[in-house]
């Protein structure tokens, strides 16, 4: 997400950073390099046109003119506007009332809104400790049943079986009333779906909303659709008292103008941001974070609770006390260590959190496929080459690679990068893809990964 909008931006605030002084000229210039940059990162153009206004006035004002490090300060406008743009803060769920607490899912077909609520759910059970009822009210798609059944087993959530001859209100009604007999905490609604607004979709979402009263009503939305994100979500904010946005399949987005368009257009906080297809592929919408990273700094605050939640305490404790007891880093940890990679989401997620990736060369990005192929070249070696990689050695590599499908010069990569990475690890005493990305804070680019 955002690759386009901070390859651009980057750009432009690495050559406003080196100005010792800034004019109406230089200013100028770079506020038209901003206003083409999110025109075509797909941004609704009165959002640009207030944008754009909004940094000028400040940029010319005291505050930048007058400091010190005015590009620095000019950079510092830029991120604070984009702040203000996507909506100062995170805009959490309101599920403080009587349980069960009802979340209504909203939008057009397509959107991800099944998929979401399975998302949605588990984040509820597994980060608030929620008990969670979901019921589908899509009568019009027998799959969509089926999809959200499926779905809640795998996330472990209760599932308010339905029919497609039945009523939508009266689906909703029922699951309300079975997850306030059995005492659940949330009861998530998966509504139907067109493929465009219309008055019966319309008229049928608000009679679902009448009856179960909810105290969060989402607007799930592609972000792939662009500036027609905005705009459905206009309409539905007109028809339904919306309290927030679900911003899906942001992976596949490299624009982000929804991002950027859709707080300003509809007046709705963003809540949430599908960041892939597997049900833990839902984070919470930070705008100063995200802010962050349009311009190429990072996030690694998220990075860093991304870990603390999906890196394997027990493996990482038993890491520890191995490296603690001067053990060495072997491959068996190295190819745990990767695979904790891949279950934050892989290279790209990381790499869109640290500083600096947005001013290296796509050829300078490591991708999981090389992550896999690393998998692949550590299981082709026999057990006590995994324990002492030091005995891998010419017929031994030659061996490995035909095994892995790879090159000899791979394997010979890898162990080369198994070594930067047993260097590390001996730095930190406790060890641990936690502790490794702690130490990523403050530094630049790819310095400290082993790829």
């Amino acid at each position: 997400m955002f690759d386009n909008l901070t390859a651009r931006l980057s750009k432009t605030i690495r050559a406003l950073r080196g100005q010792g002084r800034l004019t109406e000229d230089n200013i100028g210039n770079t506020l038209r390099e901003v206003r083409m940059a999110l025109l075509e990162a797909d941004v609704a153009l009165p959002v640009v046109k207030d944008f754009i206004e909004r940094v000028r006035a400040r940029a010319t004002g005291r505050e930048v003119l007058q400091s010190l490090t005015p590009g620095q300060t000019l950079v510092k406008v830029v991120n604070e506007e984009l702040v203000h743009v996507m909506g100062e803060v995170n805009d959490a769920l309101d599920l403080a009332v009587q349980p069960p607490a009802v979340i209504l899912m909203a939008g057009l077909q397509g959107s991800g809104k099944t998929t979401s609520s399975a998302k949605l759910a588990r984040m509820l059970r597994e980060r608030h400790k929620k008990s969670v009822l979901l019921a589908s009210c899509d009568i019009y798609r027998p799959a969509a049943i089926d999809q959200l059944q499926t779905l809640a087993a795998e996330v472990g959530a209760e599932f308010f079986p339905s029919r497609t001859d039945q009523d939508p209100v009266v689906i909703a009604e029922q699951a309300v009333s079975l997850a306030r007999r059995q005492h659940l905490d949330v009861v998530i609604i998966d509504t139907a779906g067109r493929l465009h607004v219309d008055a019966e979709m319309m008229d049928e979402v608000r009679r679902l909303h009448a009856a179960v009263r909810p105290v969060e009503t989402l607007f799930v939305v592609d972000s792939m659709t662009g500036q027609d994100a905005a705009v459905t979500a206009r309409s539905f904010s007109e028809a339904l008292p919306l309290t927030g946005i679900v911003l899906t399949k942001t992976d596949g987005d490299a624009r982000g103008g929804a991002a950027l368009s859709i707080r300003a257009i509809t007046g709705k906080p963003i809540k949430f941001i599908g960041v892939g297809e597997k049900t833990a592929a839902l984070e919470p919408f930070y705008p100063d974070r995200v802010a962050s990273r349009i311009l190429g700094m990072g996030d690694v605050l998220s990075l860093v609770e991304e870990a603390e939640q999906k890196v394997d305490r027990e493996q990482a404790a038993r890491l520890a006390r191995k490296l603690s007891r001067g053990k060495g880093f072997d491959m068996n940890d190295f190819s745990e260590q990767l695979n904790q990679m891949l279950n934050m989401g892989g290279l790209a997620g990381l790499m869109d959190k640290l500083p600096g990736m947005g001013q290296l060369p796509a050829n300078a990005m490591a991708d999981d496929k090389q992550v896999h192929r690393m998998i692949a070249i550590i299981n082709s070696m026999t057990a006590h080459e995994r324990s002492h990689p030091a005995v891998i050695k010419g017929s031994r590599r030659r061996r490995i690679a035909a095994g892995s499908g790879t090159q000899v010069q791979d394997v010979n990569r890898l162990l080369k990068q198994h070594l930067q990475m047993q260097k590390m690890m001996k730095k930190m005493s406790k060890g641990g893809m936690a502790r490794m990305l702690r130490g990523l804070q403050g530094r630049k680019g790819m310095q400290g990964l082993p790829f």
